[in-house]
């Protein structure tokens, strides 16, 4: 969306028709513009209440209902945080007890907006000028809260009264329409280096991506991966009275509303290879993240199946919401032929493929396998102690 579209949008008449379209995806968009033209309403406008549809329907995966509330810009939302996220990380601001919170690079606002429902007051800063003005229609409902159009690096704390910092730094090139991703942090926008530098004098937290290189992290930073339905979303990094004493490393899990957090005073070391057992587990990308497999097969009473391989093995099954269980039903021949042969005596012609070790792309190699048969199967792809393994397996944790 770029200021002329915005312009459009910003009207009362612009606004109602956003509200009344129906859902984006019970629509024809060929027969809706046309439909729109016809009413009178002029091009400009009808892109930009279209372009509002199709965004709010997307939206819904990250703050469901309340999606219908908001305005987007395509690259402002695709770096949003989701709304139960958000307002987890409101949440430490509000236990450090903080009285003013700047969020520099506010994007959408939604962090902001979080924040703001806990009575904290904010000011939301955004480079970006038609982001800027989302954000305000965003927050406009929060007295508390000002909107800033400006540069985070150049913006007056002092004067501004803050004493508490969060930072979502652009990981795409500037623009509210299609952008880029940037893949190094200094060209992050705040950057990296300006948003760590702020530590030093105040409770700060950044939000990057779960990527981001680990030998950049600060050694006083809480670091936490944070995964959603089994998506891994986000790193936090929080400083000063925003981090958890004795807390460097977390891995959250949020799923189907409920969540559980594996936490640590640092990496925990990976145990030790065992043989193979009845039960597979697949840790989650945010314990793999946070180097917490280790603490992780603690509470399982399970081994490495492989040195520096996620894959954890034990005798007993344990429910846990770190990790994906399988049961273990066969060990097949690694070798392509063989495996082949084997999966169709088993009639099996529906096959999912999990690798983790192994360099081979799971697609092609079922169109190499040319199953047939009415079963349905799981196959591990792997090393165990080191040699290929192919094993069959079923889900354990359902």
């Amino acid at each position: 969306m770029d200021s002329a579209e915005l312009s459009h949008l910003f009207t009362a008449e612009g606004l109602r028709l956003v509200d009344e379209l129906p859902p984006y995806s019970s629509l024809d968009p060929v027969a809706q513009v046309s439909a729109l033209r016809k009413a009178g309403h002029p091009p400009g406008l009808v892109t930009a209440v279209l372009t509002q549809a199709r965004l709010r329907e997307r939206a819904v995966t990250k703050f469901g209902d309340f999606a219908s509330r908001l305005l987007y810009t395509q690259a402002g939302l695709e770096q949003a945080t989701r709304l139960p996220i958000a307002a987890l990380h409101a949440g430490r601001f509000r236990a450090a007890g903080v009285g003013k919170v700047a969020d520099l690079g506010c994007g959408l606002g939604t962090d902001a907006l979080a924040i703001a429902a806990l009575d904290i007051p904010v000011v939301a800063v955004e480079l970006d000028e038609v982001t800027a003005a989302v954000a305000a229609y965003n927050l406009a409902a929060f007295p508390h809260v000002e909107v800033v159009h400006g540069d985070a690096e150049t913006f007056d704390l002092e004067a501004a009264g803050v004493d508490a910092v969060y930072l979502d730094p652009a990981r795409r090139s500037a623009g509210s329409g299609s952008t880029t991703r940037l893949t190094r942090p200094e060209d992050y926008s705040p950057s990296v280096g300006f948003a760590f530098g702020l530590a030093a004098a105040r409770p700060v937290g950044v939000k990057l991506g779960p990527g981001f290189d680990r030998e950049l992290i600060p050694s006083e930073a809480e670091a936490q991966w944070v995964s959603v339905d089994g998506q891994l979303v986000e790193m936090g990094l929080w400083f000063g009275a925003l981090a958890r004493p004795g807390v460097r490393r977390a891995a959250l899990v949020v799923s189907g509303g409920s969540s559980a957090e594996l936490t640590a005073e640092a990496d925990s070391p990976d145990v030790e290879v065992r043989e193979l057992g009845d039960y597979l587990y697949e840790p989650d990308g945010a314990v793999i993240r946070a180097r917490l497999i280790g603490a992780l097969a603690g509470r399982l009473g399970a081994g490495m199946v492989s040195a520096s391989i996620a894959y954890l093995t034990a005798d007993t099954l344990t429910p846990t919401p770190f990790a994906r269980a399988f049961r273990v039903l066969e060990r097949l021949p690694a070798g392509e032929g063989a495996l082949k042969k084997a999966l169709r005596e088993r009639r099996i012609g529906t096959l999912e493929i999990k690798k983790r070790g192994i360099d081979v792309d799971p697609a092609s190699l079922r169109t190499r396998l040319a199953l047939k048969g009415p079963e349905s199967a799981t196959l591990v792809l792997t090393r165990i102690d080191g040699a290929h393994a192919a094993l069959l397996v079923e889900r354990a944790d359902v």
